[in-house]
Protein backbone atom coordinates (compact mmCIF):
# COMPACT_ATOMS: atom_id res chain seq x y z
CA UNK A 1 0.00 0.00 0.00
CA UNK A 2 1.05 3.51 -0.93
CA UNK A 3 0.20 6.65 0.91
CA UNK A 4 -0.02 9.93 -1.03
CA UNK A 5 0.53 12.77 1.16
CA UNK A 6 0.27 15.90 -0.41
CA UNK A 7 0.82 19.70 0.41
CA UNK A 8 1.39 23.43 -0.74
CA UNK A 9 4.56 25.62 -0.67
CA UNK A 10 4.83 29.67 0.16
CA UNK A 11 1.87 32.15 -0.93
CA UNK A 12 0.50 35.19 0.08
CA UNK A 13 1.51 36.18 3.73
CA UNK A 14 2.15 32.48 4.30
CA UNK A 15 6.49 32.21 4.27
CA UNK A 16 6.69 28.73 6.06
CA UNK A 17 3.81 26.43 5.34
CA UNK A 18 3.71 23.69 7.38
CA UNK A 19 1.74 21.35 4.96
CA UNK A 20 4.57 21.51 3.19
CA UNK A 21 6.91 20.77 5.53
CA UNK A 22 4.66 18.02 6.92
CA UNK A 23 4.68 16.22 3.45
CA UNK A 24 8.42 16.46 3.40
CA UNK A 25 8.61 14.98 7.09
CA UNK A 26 6.46 11.78 5.96
CA UNK A 27 7.78 11.60 2.35
CA UNK A 28 9.68 7.88 2.12
CA UNK A 29 8.23 7.04 5.54
CA UNK A 30 6.47 3.92 7.02
CA UNK A 31 2.86 5.11 8.92
CA UNK A 32 0.72 1.78 9.85
CA UNK A 33 3.52 -0.31 8.37
CA UNK A 34 2.70 1.40 4.61
CA UNK A 35 4.90 3.57 2.69
CA UNK A 36 4.11 7.15 2.83
CA UNK A 37 4.98 9.50 -0.06
CA UNK A 38 4.92 13.29 0.01
CA UNK A 39 5.03 15.96 -2.55
CA UNK A 40 3.93 19.36 -2.91
CA UNK A 41 1.91 21.14 -5.38
CA UNK A 42 1.66 24.28 -6.65
CA UNK A 43 -0.30 27.50 -5.57
CA UNK A 44 -1.96 27.70 -8.95
CA UNK A 45 -5.43 27.24 -10.60
CA UNK A 46 -3.94 26.39 -13.81
CA UNK A 47 -1.60 23.67 -12.50
CA UNK A 48 -3.18 22.60 -9.39
CA UNK A 49 -5.54 20.14 -10.54
CA UNK A 50 -3.50 18.27 -13.22
CA UNK A 51 -0.91 17.77 -10.25
CA UNK A 52 -2.74 16.48 -8.54
CA UNK A 53 -4.17 14.06 -10.94
CA UNK A 54 -0.63 13.04 -11.99
CA UNK A 55 0.40 12.41 -8.41
CA UNK A 56 -2.39 9.72 -8.37
CA UNK A 57 -2.07 8.33 -11.56
CA UNK A 58 2.09 7.64 -11.53
CA UNK A 59 1.60 6.33 -7.94
CA UNK A 60 -1.83 4.83 -7.42
CA UNK A 61 -1.84 5.12 -3.99
CA UNK A 62 -4.50 3.02 -1.54
CA UNK A 63 -5.05 6.45 0.28
CA UNK A 64 -5.11 9.68 -0.37
CA UNK A 65 -4.60 12.67 2.58
CA UNK A 66 -3.56 15.93 1.24
CA UNK A 67 -2.94 18.88 3.39
CA UNK A 68 -3.22 22.74 3.53
CA UNK A 69 -2.75 25.39 6.00
CA UNK A 70 -5.64 27.73 7.02
CA UNK A 71 -4.59 30.84 8.62
CA UNK A 72 -7.17 31.52 11.42
CA UNK A 73 -7.92 28.44 12.72
CA UNK A 74 -7.30 26.95 15.69
CA UNK A 75 -7.65 22.88 15.16
CA UNK A 76 -6.60 20.46 12.54
CA UNK A 77 -10.29 20.04 10.73
CA UNK A 78 -11.34 17.59 8.38
CA UNK A 79 -13.32 18.55 5.85
CA UNK A 80 -15.99 17.06 4.66
CA UNK A 81 -17.06 18.24 1.00
CA UNK A 82 -15.05 19.73 -1.66
CA UNK A 83 -16.95 21.84 -4.37
CA UNK A 84 -16.19 21.94 -8.12
CA UNK A 85 -15.20 25.94 -8.80
CA UNK A 86 -12.45 28.42 -8.02
CA UNK A 87 -12.99 31.40 -6.53
CA UNK A 88 -10.05 33.44 -5.46
CA UNK A 89 -10.42 36.11 -2.82
CA UNK A 90 -6.29 37.03 -3.50
CA UNK A 91 -4.12 35.83 -6.73
CA UNK A 92 -2.78 32.78 -6.85
CA UNK A 93 1.21 32.04 -7.31
CA UNK A 94 0.61 32.97 -10.62
CA UNK A 95 -1.18 36.43 -9.95
CA UNK A 96 -4.45 34.88 -11.36
CA UNK A 97 -7.70 35.18 -9.58
CA UNK A 98 -10.74 33.05 -11.07
CA UNK A 99 -14.16 34.11 -10.02
CA UNK A 100 -17.33 31.71 -10.08
CA UNK A 101 -15.05 29.29 -12.47
CA UNK A 102 -15.01 25.73 -12.40
CA UNK A 103 -12.65 23.42 -11.21
CA UNK A 104 -13.49 20.69 -13.47
CA UNK A 105 -16.13 21.50 -16.42
CA UNK A 106 -19.06 19.09 -16.61
CA UNK A 107 -17.91 17.36 -13.30
CA UNK A 108 -20.15 17.05 -10.46
CA UNK A 109 -20.94 19.59 -8.25
CA UNK A 110 -19.53 18.32 -5.23
CA UNK A 111 -17.64 15.17 -3.98
CA UNK A 112 -17.72 14.70 -0.05
CA UNK A 113 -14.47 13.34 1.91
CA UNK A 114 -14.50 9.35 1.50
CA UNK A 115 -11.62 9.16 4.67
CA UNK A 116 -13.56 8.09 7.97
CA UNK A 117 -13.70 11.44 9.87
CA UNK A 118 -15.70 10.78 12.31
CA UNK A 119 -13.16 8.21 13.70
CA UNK A 120 -10.08 10.09 12.85
CA UNK A 121 -11.46 13.23 14.99
CA UNK A 122 -11.61 10.89 17.84
CA UNK A 123 -8.24 9.29 17.65
CA UNK A 124 -7.55 12.73 17.97
CA UNK A 125 -9.35 13.67 20.89
CA UNK A 126 -7.99 10.86 22.03
CA UNK A 127 -4.45 11.81 21.41
CA UNK A 128 -5.10 14.96 23.17
CA UNK A 129 -5.09 16.93 19.40
CA UNK A 130 -7.48 19.74 18.91
CA UNK A 131 -9.50 18.46 15.35
CA UNK A 132 -13.06 18.78 14.07
CA UNK A 133 -15.29 17.97 11.15
CA UNK A 134 -15.10 21.18 8.91
CA UNK A 135 -18.20 21.31 6.29
CA UNK A 136 -16.29 24.06 4.14
CA UNK A 137 -12.61 23.55 2.64
CA UNK A 138 -13.39 27.24 0.81
CA UNK A 139 -12.99 27.88 -2.70
CA UNK A 140 -9.23 28.61 -3.20
CA UNK A 141 -6.36 25.80 -4.09
CA UNK A 142 -7.36 23.95 -0.92
CA UNK A 143 -10.41 22.44 -2.08
CA UNK A 144 -9.68 22.32 -5.86
CA UNK A 145 -6.86 19.69 -4.98
CA UNK A 146 -9.61 17.64 -2.50
CA UNK A 147 -11.92 18.47 -5.49
CA UNK A 148 -8.77 17.04 -7.93
CA UNK A 149 -8.21 13.83 -5.92
CA UNK A 150 -12.16 12.78 -5.57
CA UNK A 151 -13.11 13.08 -9.05
CA UNK A 152 -10.30 10.52 -9.93
CA UNK A 153 -10.33 8.38 -6.93
CA UNK A 154 -13.50 6.51 -7.69
CA UNK A 155 -12.53 3.64 -5.17
CA UNK A 156 -9.60 4.80 -2.79
CA UNK A 157 -10.22 7.06 0.17
CA UNK A 158 -9.06 10.17 -0.15
CA UNK A 159 -9.73 13.54 1.43
CA UNK A 160 -8.48 16.98 2.42
CA UNK A 161 -6.91 17.78 6.34
CA UNK A 162 -6.67 21.72 7.11
CA UNK A 163 -4.21 22.46 9.61
CA UNK A 164 -4.09 25.99 11.48
CA UNK A 165 -0.07 28.01 11.53
CA UNK A 166 2.89 27.59 12.74
CA UNK A 167 3.23 29.85 16.00
CA UNK A 168 6.14 31.65 14.04
CA UNK A 169 3.76 32.71 11.19
CA UNK A 170 1.11 32.96 13.55
CA UNK A 171 2.90 35.38 16.35
CA UNK A 172 3.54 37.96 13.53
CA UNK A 173 -0.10 39.00 13.36
CA UNK A 174 -1.38 41.65 15.60
CA UNK A 175 -3.16 39.97 17.73
CA UNK A 176 -1.23 36.94 17.43
CA UNK A 177 -3.56 34.29 15.31
CA UNK A 178 -4.03 30.70 16.56
CA UNK A 179 -1.55 28.50 15.57
CA UNK A 180 0.15 24.64 16.54
CA UNK A 181 3.45 23.07 16.31
CA UNK A 182 4.55 21.19 13.62
CA UNK A 183 5.50 18.17 15.75
CA UNK A 184 1.46 18.11 16.85
CA UNK A 185 0.97 18.32 13.15
CA UNK A 186 3.43 15.72 11.93
CA UNK A 187 1.56 13.17 14.80
CA UNK A 188 -2.33 14.46 13.69
CA UNK A 189 -1.54 13.88 9.96
CA UNK A 190 0.01 9.95 11.01
CA UNK A 191 -3.04 9.58 13.21
CA UNK A 192 -5.66 10.70 10.46
CA UNK A 193 -3.50 7.83 8.41
CA UNK A 194 -3.21 5.12 10.53
CA UNK A 195 -7.10 5.68 11.38
CA UNK A 196 -7.79 5.52 7.74
CA UNK A 197 -5.36 2.61 7.50
CA UNK A 198 -6.95 0.48 10.24
CA UNK A 199 -10.61 1.36 8.13
CA UNK A 200 -9.00 -0.11 4.82
CA UNK A 201 -8.14 -3.26 6.18
CA UNK A 202 -11.30 -3.94 8.26
CA UNK A 203 -13.09 -3.53 5.16
CA UNK A 204 -10.65 -4.92 2.52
Amino acid sequence: MTVLVTGFGPFGEVRRNPSELIAAELDDTEVAGETVVGRVLPVSAARTPTAVREAIAELDPSLVVLLGVAPGRAALAAERVAVNVFDFQDPDNDGEQPIDVPIRPGSPAAYFSTLPLRAIVQAWQEAGIPGYVSDTAGTYLCNAAMYSALDLCTGTPAGFVHIPSLPEEAAKKNPPAPSMTLDTMIEGVRIAIQTSVAQLVATS
